[in-house]
């Protein structure tokens, strides 16, 4: 333990400017004009909507966005202390971010140090003269975490979930989705100038040519690589997306690269892999035929520019500026840069916390947020909601006996990991320097493609944290494991002094969505131990497609914005652990409620079952930006917001006997839906 002192949830609390009270509802936000039976996201958050206003450094705000920021702010606080009061730098993760953060916050040795940190890598891109010496430097970008155009980790092998193998996957362009290389909408041909312009500051910023020949030639380079990459939602099939090969069976299919030179830096003289997971083979195919024939000019302007865009947040002005430019104004619509703090905590942690020493974050994050009653609370709800789900399979009409004991077993044997790891990294072999920001991310990425590399083949660690406890966000592990880091573990998603209706409704119903994704459309392919399984009959299989097929037909039907659908196939996973999730939370809620009492006790003039709704749609609350709705609907597995709250809403009786709401009204579906 830090020698940090440990605050309660109180501390986030306030940062939000919500009381940690029994009440725990704001209801400030609802609309006078809306009934709940018309549209229950309006009648919550309409009022709320109407009053706030986007700040020109955000893209969209709200429950999750608010509860992130204060999160942030209080790294913040605790990372300029660490750094000014080397004596709490107790453990080697905190030494790492203290120096980590203090790099990036350096903006004047920034701006001395120019490009000097990854010369190193533009001199050995620049060096590229002969086609053999290709599949080496692609190896090296690679294990310097730089995915062009391949990306590449060391994870549990898919069908044999005890050991870890080395898996390849398609990766490397620069526009946000593979299909902007080929619409012709006003929208994307924005993007693409944009696109186009980012390119020339990075290359010509560096010395490079970055003529409009440079940039046809470049822009083709990655169109052909588009071709063959898999649309998004065709990303989401786990069974085409696993192709096992040996090394001599890569080249086989792949012609054209030295396969064994690529392997054999990537590894960096570890023995090289028996088994290789493929995951798009065509697009390795693709990659191979590239290295033959392309022309080594485009190979070095490309190169070139994958390093520039990955380091540009972490270099001078006018490289982080033309990344702001293009990937927060351009896609997201963004009007000016978020603060640096916030910057330099994304930067370290991710978005989803699993950068190499993100828990150095969540360390220090635990020690201030996070108490043992919210550990012990969260227990609570999750069991009651897994009793909920398995009461759901025995109940089942559609599913015979056989494959009802395999979904037993494998919820049974799910494993929930709350709020933190129970030992912290300690990173053996990595230091940083307070000045050097670029440096230290380079040097982050080396170390981690070391360690990723000492687990190849090695057996998995199935408690190991991949992803840090500061993070707003919950996953469903690979592993048969969901994962609810502290960082979301807050209001308004969970107080351990609220009623148990709100915290059904928050962070229940994330319980719910994740134990459901492990039998979504995707996550049923796994078994008991995570294993990618065949676990159904035939005629189970086809029951729960004709369900799915319904609920991807159903939600894309819905047109957020005029000419922009959601796209049912690429948001199914995330439909059906909404549509499911919220009737199991809801479920869970009645097990509280039965040991404690109080079913007909209203708060605020609302009952629990009312409040446990209320409670739902208050986390789901979000304004966005235009731009940013629209790369959602494009590249996003999650439907926006608002739609995560009515459509599972309106297909479940429970929100219906909960307001009286009559057959006919908007929040009553004319064939509910059902898959769990």
């Amino acid at each position: 333990m830090t020698r940090f002192h440990r605050h309660r949830l109180a501390t986030a609390a306030t940062l939000l400017g919500l009381a940690a009270t029994a009440h725990a509802l704001d209801l400030s936000g609802l609309s006078k004009d809306v009934k709940p039976c018309d549209d229950f996201y309006a009648f919550v958050n309409g009022n709320w909507e109407a009053t706030t206003e986007l700040p020109a450094s955000r893209a969209r705000i709200g429950s999750f966005e608010q509860l992130r920021q204060a999160n942030d702010e209080l790294l913040n606080k605790a990372l300029r202390e660490l750094a000014d009061k080397p004596a709490l730098q107790t453990t080697p993760g905190l030494k790492l971010i203290a120096a980590y953060y203090a790099s990036g916050m350096d903006e004047a040795a920034i701006e001395a140090r120019g490009l000097t940190s990854i010369a190193p890598l533009l001199n050995r891109i620049d060096a590229l003269q002969r086609r053999e010496d290709l599949p080496a430097l692609l190896a090296l970008l690679a294990r310097s975490g730089i995915a062009a155009p391949l990306a590449h980790a060391v994870q549990p092998d898919r069908k044999d979930t005890r050991r870890n193998a080395l898996t390849l996957t398609q990766a490397g362009l620069g526009l946000p989705d593979r299909d902007d290389y080929f619409r012709s909408d006003e929208r994307t041909r924005g993007l693409t100038t944009a696109y186009r312009g980012f390119a020339r500051t990075l290359l010509s910023g560096s010395g490079r040519a970055a003529g409009d020949a440079e940039l046809d030639a470049l822009i083709a380079f990655e169109t052909r690589l588009a071709e063959a990459s898999r649309e998004r939602s065709k990303l989401r099939d786990p069974t085409a997306n696993y192709n096992a090969m040996s090394a001599a069976e890569l080249a086989a299919a792949a012609p054209g690269l030295d396969w064994q030179a690529y392997l054999a830096v990537l590894t960096a003289g570890a023995k090289l892999p028996q088994r290789i997971i493929v995951g798009q083979p065509e697009f390795a195919t693709r990659l191979a035929s590239l290295a033959a024939d392309t022309p080594l000019e485009v190979w070095r302007s490309y190169l070139a520019l994958r390093v520039l865009d990955a380091a540009a947040p972490r270099l001078p002005k006018a490289f982080a500026a033309a990344s702001f430019e293009y990937r927060g104004k351009a896609i997201t619509g963004l009007q000016a840069p978020p603060p640096r703090t916030e910057d330099v905590i994304l930067q370290i942690g991710g978005r989803t916390g699993t950068e190499p020493v993100a828990l150095a974050l969540g360390e220090l994050f635990v020690a201030r947020a996070f108490s043992p009653e919210a550990q012990r609370r969260s227990l609570q709800l999750v069991e009651d909601i897994r009793a909920s789900m398995k009461e759901r399979i025995e109940k089942l009409e559609w599913m015979t006996p056989p494959t009802k004991a395999r979904a037993l077993e494998k919820l049974a044997s799910m494993q929930p990991m709350i709020g933190a790891p129970a030992k912290w990294p300690q990173y053996e072999g990595l230091q940083l320097n307070s000045h050097d920001y670029a440096g230290n991310w380079l040097k982050v990425a080396l170390w981690h493609s070391d360690r990723q590399m000492k687990d190849l083949d090695a057996p998995v660690e199935r408690g190991r944290w991949r992803t840090s406890p500061h993070i707003v966000n919950a996953f469903a592990g690979g592993l048969n494991q969901i994962i609810f880091p502290a960082g979301i573990l807050q209001p308004p998603f969970f107080d351990a002094k609220a009623d148990d209706a709100v915290n059904y409704g928050g962070i229940g119903m994330v319980i719910g969505h994740e134990i459901t994704h492990h039998f979504d459309d995707s996550g049923r392919n796994f078994d008991a131990g995570g294993s990618l399984t065949d676990w159904w009959t035939p005629a189970d299989a086809a029951g729960y497609k004709a369900r799915a097929d319904k609920v991807a037909e159903r939600y894309g039907a819905i047109s957020p914005l005029p000419g922009y659908s959601i796209n049912g196939r690429l948001t199914l996973g995330e439909n059906i652990s909404d549509m499911s999730g919220l009737p199991i939370a809801f479920e869970g809620l009645q097990r509280a409620l039965k040991r404690a009492g109080g079913a007909d006790r209203k708060i605020d003039g609302y009952t629990p079952a009312q409040r446990f709704f209320l409670s739902n749609a208050l986390v789901w609350r979000t304004k966005v930006r235009t731009e940013f709705l629209i790369n959602q609907l494009r590249t996003d597995t999650h439907s926006p917001a608002k739609y995560r709250v009515l459509t599972p809403m309106s297909n479940t009786l429970y929100f219906a006997q909960a307001f009286s709401c009559k057959p006919g009204s908007a929040m009553v579906a004319k064939d509910p839906l059902t898959v769990w």
